[in-house]
């Protein structure tokens, strides 16, 4: 027996037990929802098939049709605010400037806080009665207003705002790092050339971290998907049903309207979200890494 052979033996025998617990918690797992979203399961799994009706009770539903109109806003404005945000800090600290490493901590401190914990500071902040509204009335601007959380045609984009206040320093994390990799001559030669900072970024810098922001973008819309405790902690879903998200439908019909069946439907459009916002990544990653090794 080979030494090459005896060190691939041990190592996939290492690996048995992750592959066991792979292959039986997770797929397994979500083999079974699957299965009972074609059930009329309540508190109890059931074994009696009612074919797609959870799913037609699903797509019925207005509150299911507003978390997903939901948590499409926050996801795009959300991902995309994040991007933005993460690359002007990523493009401020590449300055050299002084005390970067407390800026940066600064930064990407919110990061480190869980989304519960987010929701509790922003729904403070955003309390009309004793917030930022309140402290600005209190200089004696009393026509200022700042309700967003409790205004129904607001409240999402409150929950977009405290998102990126904790997202975009995993951003700037990246894009930092990315343009610290970029040859130095680049910006000599641009700036021997007259070209303003802020086109060097925009022209030169930003589309060389492209694989960079893409990557934090995809981290940052896996979870958009299973946005929850953002939510609970922040507005409960309300006012109405103006904060309501999937996750938070799901959890709603599990543990208060022991509603089994129609829970695991709403995970299963889920997965089928998740896979196929995943795929085309994966996809376009495989076909760039071919083409490197074909080149």
């Amino acid at each position: 027996m080979s030494r090459s052979y005896k060190r691939s033996f041990a190592v996939t025998t290492a690996l048995l037990p992750t592959w066991i617990a792979v292959i039986v918690i997770y797929v397994g797992t979500m083999l079974w929802s699957i299965r009972l979203s074609f059930t009329d399961s309540t508190l109890f799994p059931s074994s009696n098939y009612v074919g797609l009706s959870q799913y037609a009770k699903l797509f019925a539903t207005p509150k299911w049709w507003a978390a997903l109109q939901n948590v499409a806003i926050f996801g795009v404005l959300y991902v995309l605010g994040c991007l933005v945000v993460g690359f002007l800090l990523a493009a401020a600290l590449d300055r050299k400037i002084r005390f970067e490493s407390v800026f940066r901590t600064i930064f990407l401190y919110p990061y480190a806080m869980s989304f519960v914990v987010t929701g509790l500071i922003w729904q403070w902040m955003m309390n009309p009665t004793f917030g930022i509204q309140a402290s600005v009335r209190a200089f004696g601007w009393q026509d200022f207003s700042f309700d967003w959380v409790v205004n129904p045609n607001l409240a999402i984009y409150a929950v977009v705002i405290a998102g990126i206040w904790q997202g975009a320093g995993l951003v700037m994390v990246i894009a930092l790092a990315g343009m610290r990799g970029i040859e130095t001559e680049q910006w000599r030669a641009a700036q021997i050339d007259g070209v303003p900072a802020c086109r060097i970024y925009l022209s030169i810098i930003l589309p060389q971290l492209g694989p960079a922001l893409a990557a934090a973008g995809m981290l940052l819309a896996l979870g958009v998907i299973k946005t929850y405790d953002l939510i609970v902690a922040m507005t409960n879903g309300g006012p109405g049903y103006a904060t309501e998200v999937p996750a938070k439908f799901i959890m709603d019909s599990l543990f208060q309207r022991q509603n089994l069946g129609l829970a695991t439907a709403g995970a299963t459009v889920l997965v089928l979200t998740v896979i196929a916002v995943v795929a085309p990544f994966r996809y376009a990653v495989h076909m760039r890494a071919r083409r490197r090794e074909g080149a």
